[in-house]
């Protein structure tokens, strides 16, 4: 995997080493508002992260990297099977409101679209307002479609 710059962020590929500069991060339960669960220790995140850098080759994720405090501040990932692919972000709390998702999934989305990846989905709560305007702004729209009570997001090319 690659590095994913912007002039605001670095996409950064995933190790096991950040999980405990990422707990702290992820450390906040109002991030689990939407999608549940609560925050996990840093070793709980470490174990996730053997996990994810170990899956199979579909399985894409970077750590974000805010250029200005050049410090971590989120993910984003994506699930690739064939031409489509699924996305998510996250932002901790103290970093939101800033555009920092929105570059990071605009990013994302930039450099899927490059891969030759047609089809690019999100699933979002559909009263994450926040979430909603990060997906708007990457350039997917809402769709009909409903999983697990989200909205299905979608861009095709």
């Amino acid at each position: 995997m690659e590095r994913i710059e912007t002039p605001d962020v670095v996409l950064v590929p995933l190790r096991v080493e950040h999980a405990a500069e990422m707990a702290g991060v992820l450390s906040d339960p109002a991030l689990h508002t939407f999608t549940g669960g609560a925050p996990l220790t840093p070793e709980e995140l470490r174990a996730r992260y053997e996990r994810l850098v170990a899956g199979p080759p579909g399985w894409r994720n970077w750590v974000v990297r805010v250029r200005e405090e050049d410090r971590l501040v989120g993910y984003v990932q994506a699930t690739i099977d064939g031409e489509v692919a699924e996305v998510a972000w996250v932002i901790g709390t103290p970093w939101q409101g800033r555009g920092l998702a929105t570059a990071s999934a605009r990013a994302l989305v930039g450099w899927l679209t490059s891969q030759g990846i047609a089809t690019i989905r999100a699933h979002v709560h559909p009263d994450h307002t926040a979430s909603a305007a990060v997906a708007a702004a990457a350039g997917l729209r809402p769709t009909n479609i409903r999983h697990d009570g989200e909205v299905r997001w979608e861009t095709v090319a």
